[in-house]
């Protein structure tokens, strides 16, 4: 069970980071990726550090059970370059032209939103998505600002349904999120569902994974019937991507432009 939870997480990580990678105007040529033939002592640790990228990078372009595999004698890794390398401390910084050129297109996060792949993916729950659809609009910098989270459409009136077991915190009506729901899970985590158009559960319900706690509406601030779906841990937003199954359609919206929560 936790094996093919941890290739599922694996996979879904590849995936993000193949649709999430920036391409940046101007940006150093792309590098080949290289291949590690594993000898004696070697961690995913030691090659991170020793080849400037990232543990997660290594993860996701090996398709590796977990950070935690054991590596074998002559296994061959695939060590991606600086510019795949993305998500945890340790990653080789970008040059200064990158950066410089990144710097024109997209503005420094805020404090509270995290971009890198996340480090806590084995502590995470077992995610599911609260609604069958295509992502419309993808966690992260847009015109209007900072999106928290990702927006998945699908018809009025649809089930809204839990991602992960849990305890409801919230209910009510909040700004831009019209009516939503907030459910605190374990390990710090918690999950936001807005833009509903019925809530059924009340603050304090016990909810588990697949339960309905809502229906799919478009209040608040939105041009289109959709789930705006956020993942937090410890007051900082990370891309749900990230942490959900291997990705259905991909349709970014640029309707969706001036919606950011």
């Amino acid at each position: 069970m936790r094996v093919a939870r941890a290739r599922r997480v694996a996979i879904g990580l590849a995936a993000a980071v193949a649709v999430l990678a920036p391409a940046v105007s101007g940006a150093e040529p792309h590098l080949p990726a290289r291949v590690h033939t594993i000898v004696r002592g070697d961690t995913l640790g030691a090659l991170a550090k020793r080849y400037g990228v990232s543990v997660a990078a290594l993860v996701a372009a090996n398709r590796l059970a977990s950070e935690r595999v054991r590596l074998k004698l002559g296994q061959r890794l695939t060590i991606p370059s600086s510019r795949d390398a993305v998500g945890r401390r340790g990653a080789r910084p970008p040059s200064r032209a990158v950066a410089a050129a990144h710097a024109h297109t997209v503005p420094r996060a805020p404090v509270d939103v995290v971009l890198a792949v996340p480090e806590f993916v084995e502590e995470a729950p077992l995610f599911a998505w609260p609604v069958e659809g295509p992502v419309i609009s993808l966690f992260g910098f847009r015109r209007s600002g900072w999106h928290r989270g990702i927006d998945i459409k699908a018809p009025q009136g649809s089930s809204v349904l839990s991602a992960a077991a849990g305890v409801v915190v919230t209910t009510g009506v909040e700004g831009r999120y019209g009516r939503l729901v907030r459910i605190e899970h374990d390990q710090g985590f918690v999950t936001v569902y807005a833009h509903n158009e019925d809530t059924l559960v009340a603050v304090g319900d016990r909810v588990s994974a697949g339960d309905k706690i809502a229906t799919v509406g478009r209040t608040g601030r939105a041009t289109t019937h959709h789930v705006h779906f956020e993942i937090r841990y410890n007051n900082h937003v990370v891309n749900p991507l990230y942490l959900l199954p291997y990705p259905p359609t991909i349709q970014v919206d640029e309707s969706m432009e001036d919606e950011a929560e």
